[in-house]
């Protein structure tokens, strides 16, 4: 679970363009300015002794952690004046070691919030596994990890490195930094140099109505969508492919037509895929080459009385995105209806929960291998035997690990705290706290807080449609960094409007949203939109950015005019823009309406441009070259969504440090695949008014060669989340776990199966027949619902065999 990062020996000759040469000396030793800012940092060269007894120099530490053996020396080997600092790893399990600015009011420079800061020092080194590691002061917690923003090269001469920091954040008055060592070896560094970059940027002007300037601006486009998609993934080449089987269909289930559509945002035309199994309700997920794995699916309908539930398949395929056609792959080794899709830092995909094809709950893990292209049989995969229940987030965390985040579909979560963290490798699962009312995420968001380096997960709303209470505003925040991580409350989701069936009113009190949008944007902030206040009804019409720099919510934006609610979903594409498409109430219509919000970023002006990029095949721990025709902020990749039912856990932004020269960029490729797993990603360049450029498509993983390399230790990982309680007992081995065949929340004893009788009407809803089709009936549900069987709700007073 835990791959091994092969590195190159020496770094990929992504500058061949420009010639070898020059290459090397920009990238590993780019000269010194003649003039500039002011160096903050005191002793630089380590020049001043320490205090008396001391023996390190004047406002430098030994730092680091971990299981390693190590030396620290002040040495006449230096760059510049007569001293230097080398520190040697002579054994390492884990950890690292590193000369740190010492964390006081008297060595830590000050910075200020919202600034950026160029950090240089001239090192020498014989091992590859070496890393700029920042901490700062937060003026409330204190001093704490930051995050790593580059790995220097060998050198066996002296060279220089440079990295830009991100914007410093809020409440945030000093920084400290040093080259790690997190490999056997020695690194010997000198001239250290903290300098501020220059003036921010004037605030752009306005190029909209002030309003659009605000809120940003929603436009519902005159193509509609031809299917009831049910998923939507972002390609490879731009486009988007929308999912939809049989569509919540029973008719179409029973003729056998399922139905895809590939939608080109560049003429706006949809195209029908044909498309060979009832893909409603599967799994799915990009692999490291850009063709989708789609998993499972729907094997049959619900029985007309609710005998028996969904079934799911054990069919699996892929989508490529240049033929635009399904290919199979072998089976999975049971059903999974609604599975969850995660896909690995080796580019693996593991697969957990849903239905089997006997409408009970599937507990065995499913692991699809890249490098055989095929599931792996049932004995070749770690397993607990857990039910995980369906659509069941899980984010990959860091280490290799994965972060059951609570964020689910139906029902009640799983057992114990609702959240819980699970070791691939240990085969355990291990509980972890603070998830509030975890039995009312039914159909909450959950995503990697911006940047993924930062390891922080929001958990959005969420309901319950087996009591279906109103919606719940709660917003959870959890930091995987911390030793013992534990769900802290957030800001409560802003209210807005909703339509309860007889026109749009505001919220009040505690009512809020389930079948939310969570969408990562360039600038850095979360998107959230859509969700309904009730089970498949009530549509909410809201939307705010949630900040993670300060962890507030911006509220008041404009709000999609077109309800979402069920099987909706909403995507970033790679012109900065957000579409959203579906909507599938219980009364069983669909809006084929297709929805494109403009953020306000886009209205502040030209955006900046992207100009070249010399490789668009990057490897881990690569350093890539662009330029950009005006400055930049910040550079970040962003995984192209692949979503359903609130869900897509592999959506991440992944920060890249820059060494800027002028708008030339050196942008420093994380090392660690657990961030960023391989595939495809869409590059943004942000100015500092966070106005994004249109995505260029790299490749992240590397060439075949990359895999014959000398293996190298882990990437470099701060101690984290290694202070959990005890792990759960497995359950013994098991075939699966029963589910009640009312898991969807619908009574089938009224209509066609496609038609969602809630089982629990809303708070509120008297339980007489009047009352009950009343609602109904504002809900504009078929007048006349056959009723199959018997009348549990008492729909059918007059005994007419139809109900209301």
């Amino acid at each position: 679970m835990r791959p091994t990062i092969r590195r190159r020996a020496g770094r990929r000759a992504a500058l061949l363009a420009v010639g070898a040469m020059t290459a090397g000396l920009l990238l590993t030793a780019p000269q010194q300015a003649t003039a500039g800012p002011p160096n903050l940092l005191s002793n630089p060269g380590f020049e001043t002794a320490g205090a008396a007894g001391s023996d390190m120099p004047s406002c430098w530490s030994k730092s680091g952690w971990g299981d390693n053996d190590f030396t620290f020396a002040t040495v006449a080997d230096a760059h510049g004046g007569t001293k230097a600092m080398r520190v040697s790893l002579t054994r390492r399990v884990d950890g690292d070691r590193k000369a740190l600015v010492t964390e006081n009011t008297a060595c830590a420079p000050a910075v200020t919030p919202g600034r950026q800061y160029d950090l240089s020092a001239w090192y020498k080194s014989n091992t590859p596994d070496v890393s700029v590691t920042v901490f700062r002061r937060d003026t409330t917690a204190g001093w704490q990890y930051w995050t790593d923003l580059q790995n220097p090269p060998v050198s066996a001469g002296w060279a220089r490195t440079e990295v830009r920091t991100p914007v410093v954040p809020p409440n945030t008055d000093k920084i400290a930094w040093g080259l790690s060592v997190y490999g056997v070896g020695t690194l010997t560094t000198d001239d250290y140099a903290l300098e501020e970059v220059g003036a921010a940027p004037p605030q752009p002007a306005c190029s909209g109505t002030a309003e659009e300037c605000a809120k940003g601006k929603w436009q519902v486009i005159p193509a509609q969508n031809p299917v009831r998609s049910m998923h939507a993934v972002v390609l490879k080449n731009g486009k988007v492919l929308l999912i939809a089987g049989s569509g919540n269909d029973i008719a179409q289930f029973n003729a056998g037509t399922f139905t895809s559509a590939v939608y080109d945002p560049a003429n706006g035309s949809f195209r029908t895929i044909p498309t060979p199994v009832d893909m409603f309700c599967a799994g799915h997920v990009q692999l490291s080459d850009g063709r989708v794995l789609v998993m499972s699916g729907n094997k049959g309908y619900p029985s007309a009385d609710g005998s028996i539930g969904y079934q799911g398949l054990k069919d699996s395929y892929t989508f490529d995105p240049t033929t635009e056609k399904y290919t199979r792959t072998n089976d999975m080794n049971g059903g999974h209806w609604y599975p969850s899709a995660t896909v690995l830092g080796n580019g693996d995909v593991i697969s957990f929960g849903g239905l089997k094809e006997d409408s009970t709950g599937n507990v065995t893990a499913e692991r699809f291998s890249a490098a055989q292209n095929k599931w792996l049989p049932m004995n070749e995969v770690n397993q607990t035997w857990s039910y995980w229940g369906l659509y069941p987030s899980m984010i990959l965390m860091q280490d290799g690990r994965l972060f059951y985040s609570g964020s689910h579909t139906f029902g009640n979560g799983t057992p114990g705290t609702g959240a819980s963290i699970y070791d691939y490798d240990a085969n355990t699962i291990t509980d972890v706290p603070g998830l509030r009312n975890k039995d009312e995420r039914d159909e909450s968001a959950s995503v990697l807080l911006p940047p993924a380096q930062d390891q922080r997960v929001l958990t959005i709303g969420g309901g319950n449609n087996e009591r279906n209470p109103a919606a719940n505003r709660i917003t959870d925040i959890i930091d995987l960094k911390k030793p013992s991580p534990a769900y802290t409350a957030g800001p409560d989701l802003p209210r807005g409007l909703v339509d309860t069936g007889a026109g749009k009113r505001p919220q009040t009190g505690a009512e809020g949203k389930m079948y939310v949008s969570a969408v990562l944007l360039p600038d850095g902030k979360v998107l959230e939109t859509g969700g309904g206040l009730h089970d498949r009804a009530d549509p909410v019409f809201e939307a705010s950015f949630f900040d993670p720099a300060t962890n507030t919510y911006q509220a008041g934006l404009a709000a999609d005019p077109v309800p979402r609610t069920y099987h909706s979903a909403s995507f970033l594409m790679p012109d900065g823009r957000v579409m959203s498409v579906g909507d599938n109430p219980g009364n069983g219509t669909y809006n084929h309406n297709v929805s494109i919000y403009t953020p306000p970023y886009l209205f502040k002006g030209a955006r900046p441009q992207i100009t070249s990029v010399i490789d668009t095949q990057w490897v881990y721990g690569d350093t890539q070259r662009i330029t950009v025709n005006r400055p930049i902020a910040r550079a970040e990749l962003i995984r192209p969504a692949a979503v359903t039912h609130s869900s897509d856990p592999n959506q991440r932004f992944v920060d890249l440090p820059m060494t800027v020269d002028g708008t030339t960029v050196d942008l420093n490729v994380t090392s660690n695949p657990n961030l960023a797993p391989p595939g495809w990603y869409m590059l943004f360049a942000v100015d500092a008014n966070g106005v994004p450029s249109i995505a260029t498509w790299v490749h992240l993983g590397g060439p075949s060669a990359l895999a014959a390399a000398q293996e190298q230790p882990s990437a470099h990982e701060h101690s984290f989340a290694d202070r959990l309680g005890p792990a759960r007992e497995n359950p013994a081995k098991r075939d699966s776990v029963p589910v009640a065949p009312s898991v969807a929340g619908c009574d089938r004893h009224y209509g066609t199966v496609n038609v969602c009788v809630p089982t629990r009407f809303p708070y509120g809803v008297k339980a007489t027949a009047k009352a009950r089709c009343e609602w109904l009936a504002s809900h504009q549900y078929p007048r006349r619902l056959k009723v199959n069987g018997s009348d549990p709700l008492r729909l059918d007073p007059d005994g007419d065999g139809f109900a209301c």
